[in-house]
């Protein structure tokens, strides 16, 4: 959670991410348009929303089972939900946090996109799970 709040700063501005990723672009096509540029930077940075939340989900969901002593191997679905609701509220909250930052704006399609990424993770946790262990409901 600290990462993402970090990176809802200043710092993760889409201004301060095209400073990297413009150059390396035209590195890699001198002829690249301004509009391919424009899409690229925007994939990316949604993919970066879908990552983190990803990543912090599977990090929410480890830490309910270490706290509800569920084993790792078994599956819940009521942990899975409330990983994904506590994340999709950090999401709501990081989005409002942007409001008081420069540069930087809030956004429900970003919640929603961070939200996806949380949902994501999840899938991959479920389906890491052997299916005798998936319809376990602990």
């Amino acid at each position: 959670m600290a990462v993402v709040f970090f990176m809802s700063t200043q710092l993760g501005a889409a201004s301060n991410t095209g400073r990297f990723l413009v150059p390396l672009l035209r590195w890699l096509d001198p002829g690249i348009s301004n509009s391919a540029i424009e899409h690229v930077h925007f994939v990316v940075r949604k993919s970066a929303h879908v990552t983190e939340y990803a990543v912090l989900s599977l990090l929410v969901l480890r830490a309910l089972r270490i706290w509800r002593d569920c084993p790792s191997a078994r599956w819940s679905w009521s942990l899975a939900f409330a990983a994904l609701a506590i994340s999709a509220m950090y999401a709501a909250t990081d989005e409002m946090h942007q409001r008081w930052v420069p540069d930087r704006t809030p956004s429900m399609h970003d919640v929603m996109f961070d939200s996806a990424g949380a949902a994501i993770g999840l899938a991959l946790a479920f389906w890491r799970t052997s299916p005798e262990e998936a319809g376990a409901n602990a």
